[in-house]
């Protein structure tokens, strides 16, 4: 049987795709007892992972592997084991497919916004600022349990390197839908893909 491997999938965890999460409300939800304190409660069919140390996954064993909004949330040197670590348990032919937020999109609205908080605006919606430091117990934990920072933005010129250094192939812009495998559409969800500032990647282990 071919195996679909989802990673960052947050709520979205369809039948057909082995999903994971690597998020500390995940992990806190899977502890007796606790379970009940964490601030969002994921399907039960979620498997704590993270991409950056490596999925529980056999080299070379995937058929296809997605992930969306998820990578623009690690740092450089993260997001680079991230990709790796991809590749690595994709089968020769395997799919990886992306959507993420484009900064040069991004950028462009904020150099065309006229108005005097262009720059306030930029850095809310990219989740690139903070209107406040955490404080206190409440505050730290509550930034541990999410990751809604973005520490490191792409646009599809500066990701199709990184990619090929990493080893994949046939690195194109993508579109939901035009995979070439069925397999896909579980995962794809079109509102978060046709986002005006965001972007989807298709590419290939050789």
């Amino acid at each position: 049987m071919d195996l679909y491997v989802q990673y960052g999938c947050g709520l979205i965890s369809p039948e057909g795709w082995m999903n994971f999460d690597a998020s500390p409300s995940l992990r806190l939800q899977k502890i007796p007892l606790l379970g009940k304190l964490s601030p969002v409660q994921f399907p039960g069919s979620v498997r704590f992972g993270d991409i950056r140390p490596g999925l529980p996954l056999k080299d070379g064993s995937v058929k296809g592997i997605y992930c969306s909004h998820v990578l623009e949330h690690l740092a450089l040197d993260d997001f680079r084991l991230a990709i790796r670590n991809t590749f690595k348990v994709l089968r020769p032919g395997g799919i990886f497919r992306l959507c993420m937020p484009d900064l040069r999109t991004m950028t462009k609205t904020y150099l065309a916004n006229p108005s005097p908080d262009a720059a306030v605006t930029f850095l809310a919606y990219s989740h690139l600022g903070r209107e406040n430091r955490p404080r206190g117990l409440k505050g730290l934990l509550r930034q541990w349990l999410g990751n809604s920072d973005h520490l490191w933005m792409w646009d599809f010129e500066s990701l199709q390197p990184e990619l090929a250094n990493a080893g994949f192939v046939a690195i194109r812009r993508a579109a939901v839908g035009d995979s070439g495998d069925p397999a896909f559409a579980a995962v794809e969800d079109p509102i978060r893909w046709d986002l005006k500032e965001s972007f989807g990647v298709h590419c290939e282990h050789p």
